[in-house]
């Protein structure tokens, strides 16, 4: 059992051989964590490093979260009760009013592939139901994301609205998308913001110290 493979094949995008290699690796013994932090999450930085020098694109980036996923829904069973296994937890969505899931569920899948616990609430989020999701969740951090300037505005309710719930300083807030900047992030009051979904996970696991 080669578990580079596991590495290839994830970034390959390969989700049966990753899937395989993920069994083989649990019957031998290997523990869940380093192949979760050596080989998986390693692969998807790889893919993720690949996709900001324009070496690879959307789709090779979905397939290769797709693959990890896979190889990661065997060793979910296994991670029980591990507290290690998640660096934190994220609630993601898109903004009331905007229907846009791509880049959304590219940031969460790299999440995921990166050692979060992720939660996507989907499009078309009102702010009351950000603030549910954090309450319901616990969430560590929560990422917002808009892809039209008319509905950018709405990032600033959602803060508003966990001001008001009392749970601002709970939650860290991370705001992306096209029309979004850092000027527009800070003006806001949120706490990171990312303009892709690799540096994303750079910028959440600063939030988190880790």
């Amino acid at each position: 059992m080669e578990l580079n493979q596991l590495y290839e094949s994830i970034l390959a995008g390969k989700l049966e051989p990753a899937v395989e290699v993920t069994r083989e690796a649990i019957d031998a013994g290997v523990a869940p964590q380093t192949i979760i932090n050596d080989y998986m999450i390693k692969a998807m930085g790889e893919i993720g490093q690949r996709f900001q020098d324009g070496k690879a694109f959307v789709p090779q980036l979905l397939m290769s979260a797709r693959a990890m996923k896979g190889a990661l829904e065997l060793l979910k069973p296994l991670l029980q009760g591990e507290a290690s296994v998640t660096i934190g937890k994220v609630v993601i969505g898109t903004v009331k009013g905007d229907l846009h899931d791509i880049g959304k569920n590219l940031v969460a899948a790299m999440f995921e592939g990166c050692g979060f616990e992720v939660v996507n609430i989907g499009i078309d989020v009102s702010a009351e139901k950000f603030v549910e999701a954090v309450k319901e969740h616990n969430a560590d951090i929560l990422c917002i994301s808009a892809l039209l300037t008319t509905t950018m505005g709405e990032m600033e309710i959602v803060i508003d609205a966990l001001k008001q719930a009392g749970i601002r300083e709970q939650v860290k807030v991370m705001v992306g998308g096209a029309p979004v900047n850092q000027t527009f992030a800070t003006q806001i009051g949120a706490d990171g913001y990312s303009d892709n979904a690799n540096s994303a996970v750079a910028v959440a696991k600063e939030l988190m110290g880790v």
